[in-house]
């Protein structure tokens, strides 16, 4: 998804959200960065550019995209809570040694788990952890 600012605005709008100049910053951050962020990721990369920015209201925003479906959160690790603008199904992978997350693009239409078929999935969370091609070729 790639918006420029009046496109963010509206994208809000369409949400149910008041686009404040923070509130776009913030999605606008998602998007462009597809890096996963975490709280203070994305306040130590946009606090320069806003100065009036606190990590509580990139915290209150980005919950505020996750109840309004705009936002995911990701739990890779129990101790790290990450975001991504991407709402489509797809899972993520996680280096560990250079901590980044990408996305995986999983073929859910080929995915079959008989014991499911009785119940309602509600949620879906696909995460594996290893070493990233960039790290593995640096050794």
């Amino acid at each position: 998804m790639k918006l420029n600012i009046e496109e963010v605005s509206s994208y809000l709008k369409k949400h149910n959200i008041r686009p404040s100049y923070q509130r776009i910053k913030i999605f606008e951050y998602l998007i462009v960065n597809k890096n996963h962020p975490t709280i203070d990721m994305m306040y130590k990369n946009l606090a320069p550019e806003i100065p009036t920015l606190s990590k509580t209201t990139v915290y209150n925003t980005l919950n505020l995209f996750v109840e309004k479906k705009i936002a995911v959160v990701i739990l890779v690790e129990e101790n790290e809570t990450r975001y991504d603008a991407d709402t489509s199904i797809h899972g993520h992978f996680k280096c560990d040694d250079c901590g980044c997350v990408s996305d995986l693009n999983i073929g859910m239409e080929k995915l079959t788990i008989p014991e499911l078929e009785a119940f309602q999935v509600n949620e879906h969370h696909l995460y594996f952890k290893g070493v990233c091609k960039d790290c593995l070729e640096s050794r």
